[in-house]
């Protein structure tokens, strides 16, 4: 019954303004990403559109113009599944924005079948959470610079059934594409909590959330039989305006620079699993965020 309730309250809303304020937005070229980058730039904020393709980036900027009235929006190139793009992308910013107060990472992949990153990751565990780890790693002394600031990870309720694997992160032994998108949405909301202790003070809060069940271009990898119970399901999904709804709370709500590390679904906080209650009190999570480090950027200093 609450999940009923929550499918038909009425959108969140807000007249909060951003007039002066720059966001980074990925893969907003589609979907909630792209119905949060015409929410921000409604409210005057600059929004830098992270995408891989161009293409379609361009013409999302069109539409983006379109639907809110500023044009105080851009595209540049962002390959989340190849780390010299990261760098590249994180090195243009850091030299020609002034200010970045809203790192919203958005884009991501499901359930696909098994591939790898440029750089030899699982390619769910690579684009959903690597990728976004590296690029939050390097543009943080610039968000810290803009405070106050926020990191907003969209992340999923599949985390709840998901575990690290750290003996086999790549699921090179065994591959489950459902485990290793839970895998991965896991690795955000765990990211978020430690990241949000490790800025304590800086005036950058961070946040994950559950868009809910929304009608993407991210169901395109699922199953014959998966593809038939989720258009049973259809009426009770959300669409892209919709799902956005939640991930524009995050970002936008006044109450919540007194929060940080939350994980959030249809605008409320929640706590998420227990797993992930115990596990951010553990060495573990240290011990994953320091390898992350290590292996992503070999020059890594350490927060």
């Amino acid at each position: 019954m609450q999940a009923m309730r929550n499918l038909f309250r009425a959108p969140w809303s807000s007249d909060v303004r951003l007039d002066g304020q720059t966001a980074v937005i990925t893969g907003a070229n589609s979907g909630i990403g792209k119905e949060t980058a015409i929410d921000l730039a409604k409210r005057g904020a600059r929004v830098i559109l992270a995408c891989r393709d161009m293409e379609k980036a361009q013409a999302a900027v069109t539409e983006i113009i379109e639907s809110s009235g500023s044009d105080s929006v851009l595209c540049m190139k962002l390959d989340l599944s190849d780390s010299k793009s990261i760098r590249e992308f994180a090195e243009a910013i850091n030299k020609n924005e002034q200010k970045l107060n809203l790192l919203i990472n958005n884009a991501g992949v499901m359930v696909c079948p098994y591939g790898k990153t440029a750089d030899g990751f699982e390619m769910q565990i690579g684009v959903n959470h690597f990728g976004h780890f590296l690029l939050t790693y390097l543009l943080l002394d610039l968000i810290k610079r803009s405070a106050p600031a926020r990191i907003i990870n969209v992340s999923s309720m599949a985390h709840s059934w998901g575990s690290i694997n750290l003996e086999d992160i790549n699921s090179e032994k065994s591959y489950n594409k459902n485990k290793a998108y839970a895998q991965s949405k896991l690795a955000n909301v765990l990211f978020t909590r430690s990241l949000a202790k490790r800025l304590e003070g800086t005036g950058v809060t961070t946040y994950s959330l559950h868009p809910g069940v929304v009608r993407t271009d991210l169901w395109r990898h699922l199953s014959a039989p998966e593809r038939f119970f989720i258009n049973l399901a259809k009426p009770f999904t959300k669409d892209s305006t919709q799902g956005a709804q939640t991930t524009i709370y995050c970002a936008v709500e006044p109450s919540l620079e007194k929060e940080s590390g939350g994980y959030y679904r249809y605008s409320l906080f929640l706590l998420s699993c227990s797993f992930v209650q115990s596990w951010t009190v553990t060495v573990v999570v240290n011990d994953f965020w320091v390898g992350l480090c290590r292996v992503l950027s070999p020059q890594v200093i350490l927060l």
